[in-house]
């Protein structure tokens, strides 16, 4: 590839010189590695358990209470971290559970 003057004002390019920055541009962009993603999706709170089940809080509280998903949470204090993958899959082997809406697997 041609080397680019970077001072150069973009008015004052043509546009097979557009085209060719945009290239390799597009080029570099491709051949960089992108960073793989750890695949944990956490929620916070008993807030978050409501939206990750898609249910009011007080059932929130209730799943919550029933250690059904004991093993994907974290609690210190008041403040509750859920890992929301793994308590969906524990919900969904769960009997008690087994039937409700949130507890379907995914498609």
């Amino acid at each position: 590839m041609e080397s680019f003057d970077p001072n150069k004002p973009l008015f004052q390019c043509t546009l097979g010189e557009l085209h060719a920055m945009l290239a390799d541009l597009k080029m570099n962009q491709l051949l960089e590695p992108t960073p793989e993603k750890t695949g944990k999706h956490y929620v916070f709170g008993i807030q978050g358990i409501a939206n990750l089940f898609r249910c009011s809080v007080v059932t929130a509280q209730r799943i919550k209470s029933s250690g059904e998903i004991d093993d994907a949470i974290s609690q210190i204090g008041g403040i509750i971290v859920v890992d929301a993958d793994y308590a969906l899959d524990l919900l969904r082997i769960s009997k008690k559970y087994r039937n409700s809406p949130f507890a379907k697997p995914k498609k």
